[in-house]
């Protein structure tokens, strides 16, 4: 059977594509301030919003990934965490009512009756020839 794609590492190349590391924002802001499109000054502001757009486009990544498998299990009709607890909710609640309502329908115990076997004859007691 031939193997599906590695989810795993497509989610990991399309976080590379948009994560931007402080050191990759603040050598761009250097290359910047070289070619002169950026003033000194502004370094650092730019090397914050670089990161923070980039913290925000990999959260977008993970949403829209997380919607996708959500909706890949819905289409899928696989159960979710959440199914799985709603349903251990209702039996959890059924056996409640099925152990009340049994404890209410049992009858008392009846007391076992105290009778005798009938008296037969008695064995010969002695020994025998």
């Amino acid at each position: 059977m031939p193997q599906g794609p590695d989810w795993k590492q497509y989610l990991d190349a399309g976080v590379e594509l948009t994560e931007v590391t402080r050191a990759q924002a603040r050598r761009r802001a250097e290359q910047l301030v070289r070619e002169g499109k950026l003033a000194r000054e502004r370094v650092q502001a730019f090397v914050d919003d670089l990161v923070a757009l980039s913290r925000r486009r990999t959260e977008q990544v993970a949403e829209l990934v997380r919607r996708e498998v959500a909706r890949q299990v819905k289409v899928l009709g696989i159960a979710t965490k959440d199914d799985l607890a709603a349903l251990e909710a209702r039996l959890a609640g059924t056996a409640k009512k099925a152990a009340a309502s049994t404890s209410r329908k049992k009858a008392p115990a009846k007391k076992a009756s105290a009778t005798k076997a009938p008296a037969g004859k008695a064995a010969p007691s002695g020994p025998s020839a």
